[in-house]
């Protein structure tokens, strides 16, 4: 599978597409599996896989469970770190966080990292990320040591989006991170969809299906659930999202 390559086919099939993020370490594997099964049977289009932090050990072990239970669905790796890095993945979004300035998010991990996504083979997407203020502090915000772009500045956001795409990116993943009081405002979703040309990834903060809806409409590429289905969880919820996300 080239997952850029079928990344790209979902949007021209389906118009966004719809991912749902699992963390590692909040689930047994037994229960990783379930859930990646249920969210691809609602409708999800792939699954990501990754956390801010790590306090086990579980991070291959769960990738390998996950991409048994999907199958040819993607399964790509949402790294907080080089230690989430698995072979058995599809892919990873190599991320550079492009809003911050530490500089071990932009280079640093990655020249880690590099030689074990080589060595494994999956594909990696160069990514810039971009971490959005939503009212509180979330775990990206504060194990990535940044500060985040303000939700009211979309000339800010689309400066930093830009320089992404100049930098040779792939994708842009827009975050307010996990949990977040709010998500990725619509605006500013519209200003980087009409000052670049790069996917456009939103997560964070969005709670109810008409919310992602709003995102696609205003320009995102992907919506990422993650939180919300891990608490609120159900197959009738994600295919809500499936529906309320998919455009064609």
């Amino acid at each position: 599978m080239k997952l850029f390559n079928h990344l790209q086919k979902i949007l021209s099939r389906r118009g966004a597409g719809f991912f749902v993020l699992l963390d590692p370490d909040r689930a047994s594997t037994r229960k990783l599996a379930s859930s990646a099964a249920s969210a691809i049977e609602a409708g999800a289009d792939g699954i990501l896989v990754g956390s801010s932090i790590l306090l086990t050990d579980n991070f291959d072990r769960g990738v390998k469970t996950i991409k048994k239970a999907v199958g040819e669905t993607p399964v790509i790796i949402f790294p907080g770190n080089v230690n989430m890095v698995s072979r058995y993945a599809d892919g990873i979004l190599f991320l550079s966080l492009v809003s911050g300035r530490n500089s071990n998010l932009l280079i640093g991990e990655h020249v880690k990292a590099a030689p074990l996504i080589r060595k494994y083979g999956i594909e990696a997407i160069p990514t810039g990320y971009l971490i959005f203020d939503s009212g509180k502090m979330t775990s990206v915000l504060y194990m990535s040591n940044s500060l985040p772009i303000p939700s009211d500045k979309p000339d800010i956001a689309c400066a930093h989006a830009l320089a992404a795409e100049y930098l040779g990116m792939k994708m842009l993943f827009t975050d307010a991170g996990s949990g977040a009081d709010s998500p990725v405002p619509d605006e500013v979703i519209g200003a980087i969809r009409d000052y670049v040309s790069l996917p456009i990834i939103v997560g964070g903060g969005i709670k109810q299906p008409a919310v992602a809806q709003e995102k696609v409409r205003a320009g995102a590429s992907f919506v990422v659930i993650g939180d919300v289905l891990e608490k609120r969880g159900s197959q009738k919820l994600a295919r809500e999202f499936a529906d309320a996300i998919h455009r064609k």
